[in-house]
Formats: C-alpha cells, structure tokens, sequence
C-alpha cells in the first residue's frame, strides 16, 4: 500500500490516516469515491487514524470528512497540518 490516507469524498478537507505519518513526509491519499489520488507534505507527525487537512481551513471554518461538518477550527489551519482535539472542536456538542 502507497498511500498513507483516505479522502471520503471530494468536497472532504481533511483526510484519515491509515498509516503513521512523520513530519516532512510527502503522502499520498486516495479518493474513496473515484479512487483518485492526491498528495500533500505533512507538516507533523499524525497517528493513525487522525486527520491531515488538505486544504487551509480559517478559523471558524468547518472541517469536513464523509461530506459533514465534523468540527469547527479554534485556529488557522494550514494544508498538511494535523487536525484532531488542539485545533478543532466537534460538532457534535
């Protein structure tokens, strides 16, 4: 297996982990829907399972994956960069 993430869909900006990502790495994901591929620098490292943003995302934008709103960022931030609980909040509550 080459790519280290899955997109959801195309409108998603954020991608999951299925591997370990380190810092600098270049990575490449798929597409779950077309089985395209895109590929993006990270720019920490990411645990499997955690999310790696694709595309800026401003703070008090939402963060997007299966084409939900699965959070709103507390802060700016950048392609490659590690989403998860210190820059999103959930949507959920």
């Amino acid at each position: 297996m080459n790519h280290k993430f899955l997109v959801h869909g195309r409108e998603d900006n954020v991608g999951v982990a299925v591997q370990d990502i380190k810092t600098g790495e270049d990575v490449i994901g798929v597409f779950l829907d077309t089985n395209g591929e895109t590929t993006i620098k990270s720019n920490h490292d990411i645990p499997l399972g955690h999310k790696i943003a694709l595309r800026s995302i401003k703070t008090g934008d939402f963060a997007f994956e299966y084409g939900e709103t699965i959070g709103k960022a507390t802060q700016d931030i950048n392609p490659g960069d590690w989403v998860h609980i210190h820059n999103i909040k959930s949507a959920r509550w």
